[in-house]
């Protein structure tokens, strides 16, 4: 039995379409790994190390210590994180993966900032005319945080032929936001490579 022409020709314009989707998903796909900057999970390592390296140093680990001897673990709150790159980067992803760090690993008691603490004070001052005076919650009996996590992100960029490298620091200290007296700084690198993707801490 001889096959229609025109039953043959739609089905190779849908194989054409699957091999064209194919091939752009696998372009799109090796643009992702190797365009040279930093990916989330890059950025996540960076921070949980750094979170780690502070909590482990010799002044926090003691400030931690005579705190829990009152009865509870010091609070922190994640500050500003400042871009001094020649580059965008959205450095409240910083922030974010900082406060992640914190919160998983569990020695310090983490406070809200930002946004989210103004959202919240925002509905605390709302129940005081709309909710029930019984379960409306209290103004002015917020937690205070002890120490202040802050920052800087920078990035050398080095280009030798096609092959571009980008190296991102970041650079972080926690202060003491009564004293402020600086309890730990510290640093952490990582290299992303333009031509392969890969990735050098």
């Amino acid at each position: 039995m001889r096959k229609n022409v025109f039953d043959v020709i739609p089905r190779r314009l849908a194989a054409g379409r699957v091999i064209a989707a194919a091939v752009l998903f696998a372009a799109l796909s090796l643009s992702a790994v190797s365009d040279g900057t930093w990916s989330s999970r890059e950025v996540q390592t960076v921070c949980t190390e750094l979170i780690s390296a502070c909590l482990e140093s010799p002044a926090v680990t003691r400030s931690i210590e005579t705190k829990k001897r009152g009865g509870q673990a010091p609070t922190v709150i994640v500050g500003h994180f400042a871009n001094d790159s020649s580059e965008y980067i959205d450095t409240s992803i910083v922030s974010s993966k900082m406060e992640t760090a914190i919160i998983n690993d569990g020695r310090l008691r983490f406070i809200a900032g930002g946004d989210v603490r103004d959202t919240i004070r925002s509905e605390r001052q709302d129940q005081q005319t709309n909710a029930s005076e019984d379960t409306a919650k209290q103004l002015a009996n917020e937690t205070a945080a002890d120490y202040m996590l802050t920052g800087t992100v920078k990035s050398i960029v080095k280009t030798v032929g096609r092959r571009t490298t980008r190296t991102y620091y970041v650079y972080a200290q926690l202060t003491n936001i009564e004293t402020s007296e600086i309890l730990w700084k510290g640093d952490s690198e990582v290299s992303v490579d333009s031509k392969n993707g890969s990735v050098r801490r």
